[in-house]
Parts: structure tokens; C-alpha cells; sequence
């Protein structure tokens, strides 16, 4: 496993001030943009021309979650755009293979995402072409659900799948995520966590995500 990483998700924080916002979680590892089509999931967010806006104004680093249907066509964008890690669902990308192989081309982290009745076993052979995984632990479209620990033998499975491998693949949990549910998803095997309400409802966003990554760190010992 790698080191514990914190993704803040900016659907949670006030859209009208994005750039300061960003600036209230200088201690995150990345900044996580949810990229809803209103296709895909039931919700409308930010195009590339709103995230390029956003990388010119963070030294954080952009990590784009795709919830599009067409991802195959518009991934590279958000690589232009200047996000350092696109993720693609899998259930709306025709050829995954190929789409990592062209992020990563492009210079960026290639991820997949799954949807909480999407299992892990079928992808086994595709952790190689992988830089994260990311296992929604809600399902996709709104910010501030409860997490589904029913998700919590799937992160698991994907962590014992990439040991097997012995691939360096990031393992990232995106729903719900707490200071009440981190600890299980760490001890599950997970590695990077995206929080939005939680980060962006604290009255200290970036202490917040000092508290995050310490309730994970000593949840996995």
C-alpha cells in the first residue's frame, strides 16, 4: 500500500469562490473535481475550461473523476486542462484499456472507477494499466450521502487482487468518507480518500484533513 493521501472534493465547497476555497486545503494531496454530465449521474458540474481555471490557481495537484458517459472522447481534455489524475467509470468506457493508455500518454495518472454494484474481479487483468482505483463507496451524483459499508468487501478484495499482482496501483474510496468511516475503509485497504462534506462542513477545512489522515494512519497501524 502506499502512504495515506487526503482528496478533498470541491463539490461540497462554495462554487463561487472555487479559488479560495482550494486555498482553505493547502495541507491536501490532491484536490478532487467531480465531473458530472447530467447523463451519466443525475447532476451538472464543472467542463474542462472550469477546471483549467481551477489548475491555474491551486499548486495542489487535480485529481478529475469523470462521471460521464462518453469518457472515452473527452478524458484527454481534463489531461490539457492540467489535472495530474483523470479517472474514467468503467461502466461508461468502451475500450479501458486504451483510454489509460492514452492518459497516461498524455502524462497524467490513469484511474477507474466503479459504482457500488460494479464488482472488481472482471478488471483483475487491467490493475497493470492502472495508476488508482477508485471504488465509490456512494452512489455517484451527490455530494453529502451515507457511506455504504457494503462497499467495504469490494475494497478489500481490490487491495488483495493488486498484492497478488504486486502492482503499485493507489487504491481510493470516494463517498461518505468521515472521521467515523475512514478507519474502516484504511483497515479494508485503501489508501487515498476523498472527502468533500466532511472537509468542507468543518469550520477548519485543512485541520480537518490533518484529522482525516491521522484517524487513517493509526486505523492501519
Amino acid at each position: 500500500m502506499g502512504h495515506i493521501q487526503i482528496t478533498p472534493s470541491i463539490l461540497n465547497a462554495d462554487f463561487a469562490r472555487l479559488g479560495a476555497e482550494v486555498g482553505r486545503i493547502g495541507s491536501a494531496d490532491w484536490v478532487h473535481v467531480d465531473v458530472m454530465d447530467n447523463h451519466f449521474v443525475p447532476n451538472l458540474t464543472f467542463g474542462p475550461t472550469m477546471v483549467e481555471a481551477l489548475a491555474r490557481s491551486t499548486d495542489v495537484p487535480l485529481d478529475a473523476h469523470l462521471m460521464i458517459e462518453d469518457a472515452d472522447d473527452n478524458a484527454l481534455a481534463y489531461v490539457e486542462a492540467g489535472c495530474g489524475s483523470v479517472t474514467f467509470h468503467v461502466e461508461a468506457a468502451k475500450a479501458p484499456v486504451r483510454l489509460a493508455r492514452e492518459i497516461r500518454a498524455h502524462g497524467a495518472r490513469a484511474a477507474m472507477a466503479l459504482k457500488p454494484a460494479t464488482p472488481i474481479d472482471p478488471y483483475e487483468d487491467l490493475l497493470a494499466e492502472l495508476d488508482m482505483v477508485l471504488v465509490m463507496t456512494v452512489e455517484p451524483g451527490f455530494g453529502g450521502q451515507q457511506f455504504l459499508d457494503l462497499c467495504l468487501p469490494k475494497i478489500r478484495r481490490a487491495r488483495e487482487l493488486m498484492d497478488k499482482h504486486g502492482v503499485e496501483t493507489w487504491l481510493q474510496v470516494d463517498g461518505g468518507v468521515s472521521l467515523d468511516t475512514i478507519g474502516r475503509c484504511a483497515e479494508a485497504g485503501a489508501d487515498v480518500f476523498v472527502a468533500g462534506s466532511a472537509v468542507y462542513s468543518a469550520d477548519d477545512p485543512d485541520r480537518m484533513v490533518a484529522e482525516l489522515r491521522a484517524r487513517a494512519e493509526a486505523a492501519r497501524g
